[in-house]
């Protein structure tokens, strides 16, 4: 068995904080810090959730209000020890092109799309983080039969700082919130 590269090991007891990803640029792309453990992302990413992401990234842009903006694999610093890396995110944040996080109050809605690796940590971890931290809106999309998404929509609850279910989307979604939302589905896997 190989030791481990010193980098990987965490600089203090109490694991990593958000803050040291910023200065770890011998990680793997895509590496999340979940509870001050890294994450990284290691078995490559299949067409179809690229396909989703992009497509999602590119259904979503011409939607949003003045202000707001879409993106991509960027991480959100929930706390001191979880900066997790969201699919597609919408921010209402101004434009910083050295920008690498953001915080919870600037976003309006996060979207994982779901991949083997990540099944765990998008339905039953991030979903917790993310409600915790007070993002508004959180989205699932899972690949079904046929490589249909099938989009799982969540909505905060303020009294309980959960989320609750606001409906499965297949086909089509369409939402008013965070602001008025209509995506064709089938276009995102195609």
């Amino acid at each position: 068995m190989s030791e481990l590269p010193d980098w990987m090991y965490a600089p203090r007891d109490e694991g990593w904080f958000a803050d040291d990803l910023d200065h770890l640029p011998q990680a793997p792309r895509h590496t999340e810090l979940i509870d001050g453990a890294l994450v990284f992302m290691m078995s490559p990413q299949c067409w179809w959730h690229g396909e989703v992401v992009d497509n999602l990234k590119m259904a979503l842009i011409p939607q949003v209000p003045e202000g707001v903006r879409v993106g991509r694999e960027m991480s959100i610093k929930l706390d001191r020890r979880n900066r997790p890396e969201p699919d597609v995110l919408v921010v209402k944040a101004n434009f910083e092109r050295k920008r690498t996080q953001f915080t919870p109050d600037e976003v309006l809605l996060v979207i994982e799309v779901v991949s083997p690796e990540s099944v765990d940590r998008d339905r039953f971890v991030k979903v917790r983080k993310y409600a915790e931290a007070g993002i508004p809106h959180y989205w699932i999309v899972e690949e079904e039969e046929g490589g249909r998404p099938a989009v799982h929509v969540y909505e905060l609850d303020q009294a309980t700082s959960a989320y609750v279910p606001a409906g499965i989307f297949r086909e089509s979604l369409e939402r008013p919130v965070p602001f008025p939302i209509m995506i064709d589905l089938n276009a995102l896997a195609d």
